[in-house]
């Protein structure tokens, strides 16, 4: 039986939630982290000795796991090879660039949108961080807007996991009341994702 420990308004959760509910998968979840607490207590820490969320375990394999990224291979390898067709490794190469490029490049570039800009929040936001960080969303999703010009999504000609992390910040990017420039590509691999049941029940959800 899978475990997942975490809490859903967690970004690094919600990947890891909504790729479990792609592959139709059976677990159990134990609210952790935010306001649950329980991350600095010794039986989580003995799981993830970093305390934080997600965290998984494989009780099959005697697995346990942490990193969100890492969690969603070892998801997919195991219940989704011909899902997501990552028994070609080519096919999977392209797709865990962009898991990767999501997390050495997206994420620290949208990372102070995500702190200052929203209800209540720029007033204490600092503006020229948020112009910093603008511009450099800008510059990643013009190379996202680049590769979607010749494939429909990051994972190549389907959905797979390329598409699961970076989908995740697209939503908070395109959910911010700010000015973005309009990208058709990139538009319409975000409509597609955005309609997938299990993106709306696990990804649509503010961040805690």
């Amino acid at each position: 039986m899978l475990t997942i420990w975490g809490h859903e308004n967690s970004i690094n959760v919600k990947k890891v939630l909504w790729c479990a509910a792609e592959l139709d998968l059976t677990f159990n979840f134990i609210p952790a982290g935010g306001a649950y607490g329980k991350v600095t207590e010794p039986l989580f820490l003995s799981l993830n000795p970093n305390g934080l969320v997600p965290c998984l375990q494989d009780d099959e394999n005697d697995l346990v796991l942490w990193e969100s990224n890492s969690i969603i291979r070892y998801m997919a390898s195991k219940y989704g090879q011909s899902t997501w067709l990552l028994t070609d490794a080519s096919v999977r190469a392209e797709a865990e660039k962009w898991m990767d490029w999501s997390l050495s490049s997206l994420m620290p570039a949208l990372e102070p949108l995500l702190i200052h800009v929203g209800p209540a929040k720029e007033k204490y936001g600092e503006q020229k961080k948020i112009n910093a960080a603008l511009k450099e969303c800008e510059r990643l999703f013009d190379i996202a807007e680049l590769v979607l010009a010749k494939q429909p999504y990051f994972s190549g000609s389907g959905f797979g996991i390329g598409d699961i992390p970076i989908g995740c910040y697209a939503y908070h990017w395109f959910d911010k009341d700010i000015r973005r420039k309009p990208r058709t590509h990139l538009q319409q691999w975000y409509d597609a994702v955005s309609a997938r049941p299990a993106f709306q029940s696990k990804v649509m959800l503010p961040l805690a």
